[in-house]
């Protein structure tokens, strides 16, 4: 077992790596495999099956059509001109703020996930009908919040900055951050930087940066957890080789975030994470999510990382960014108003 000054030690020789640019990387082995790089997992392919498409493998002819379906950021059926602006619907009207971007502001891929070359439909391959199988009555008090109808309408909760989503406070970006992680609007990039004795995964959005430390085996890796007082965003991973696979177990993850979570878990759950190198630009990733609490069976979500040129780069939130203060502000001028 190693010891707190020993992980200390290695943490910082991970971080000078990450500046750096190690020229130490791991190589290609049966065992263990070269993660190291910049990729991407953009696609408009959703963690779930839409209504109407059965298979999770199509035609690239297919996936082209139900590509130019999918609702580009609340928008259905894409944007609505070639130009790439939309059209701005009424103020007061019931789709007021549903198209609160234009082409310019989003890249979130232009086809389906591209999985060992196939498209695929939903991220979920198990169960087959690729849906969520919640249970219709969770054992657990657990309450799961959306922010999706704010989204859409701009009309939602201001008592204070804690009442809007971690996304919009800049503190994470939890689709894509992990455990469990998924292409959104834009920012789609991640950077993988893989030492002796750790993982670290930089995501462009936000810059979350999760740190995962690697052990000889599950045995030791479960011996090794945080305490679990500290429920971190982001969770309690830890991971290890396992065939030719990096393992990735998460728990204890900060139940705001899980509130906010298309996979959720709760105390009580675990998401198992795998990255397995398929080709020389291809990353298959695959998690499994178990938790009795919240599901009737344990359900598994497959997609690629795709290795591109180049770097990431910053991703400035808070900077320039006056929609909180506004948002603050004329709520409390609207009870102002309203007294």
């Amino acid at each position: 077992m190693t010891t707190l000054l020993e992980r200390l030690t290695r943490i910082g020789s991970l971080l000078l790596c990450t500046t750096l640019t190690c020229s130490f990387a791991q190589a290609q082995d049966s065992a263990r495999p070269d993660l190291g790089g910049v990729w991407t997992n953009a696609s408009l392919t959703n963690l779930t099956r839409r209504a109407g498409v059965d298979t999770l493998v199509v035609t690239g002819e297919r996936a082209q059509v139900i590509a130019a379906g999918i609702p580009i950021g609340g928008i259905e059926g894409g944007f609505d001109e070639d130009d790439g602006v939309n059209n701005t619907p009424e103020a007061g009207g019931d789709d007021f703020g549903a198209r609160a971007y234009n082409h310019f502001w989003v890249d979130p891929g232009s086809n389906l996930a591209l999985v060992k070359g196939e498209y695929r439909t939903s991220y979920i391959v198990n169960p087959e009908n690729g849906q969520v199988p919640r249970l219709e009555n969770p054992t657990t008090d657990f309450k799961r919040t959306s922010f999706g109808s704010r989204y859409v309408t701009g009309i939602g909760n201001a008592d204070g900055p804690e009442a809007l989503p971690l996304s919009e406070r800049c503190i994470l970006s939890e689709g894509k951050a992990g455990p469990a992680m998924q292409s959104g609007l834009y920012n789609n990039n991640y950077e993988f930087v893989q030492t002796d004795d750790y993982v670290m995964i930089n995501v462009e959005q936000m810059h979350d940066a999760r740190i995962i430390p690697i052990f000889a085996s599950a045995t030791e890796a479960r011996a090794n957890r945080r305490p679990e007082v500290l429920q971190q965003y982001m969770g309690d991973s830890v991971g290890w080789y396992e065939d030719g696979a990096l393992v990735v177990e998460t728990i204890n993850v900060n139940p705001q975030q899980m509130q906010q979570s298309s996979t959720a878990i709760t105390e009580n759950g675990r998401v198992t994470e795998r990255f397995t190198r398929y080709s020389d630009s291809e990353i298959v990733y695959r998690f499994t999510v178990e938790d009795s609490d919240l599901y009737s069976q344990p359900w598994t979500a497959e997609l690629s990382f795709h290795a591109i040129d180049g770097q990431l780069y910053e991703y400035a939130c808070h900077e320039g960014n006056y929609s909180m203060p506004g948002t603050l502000a004329g709520a409390r001028r609207l009870e102002a108003e309203q007294r």
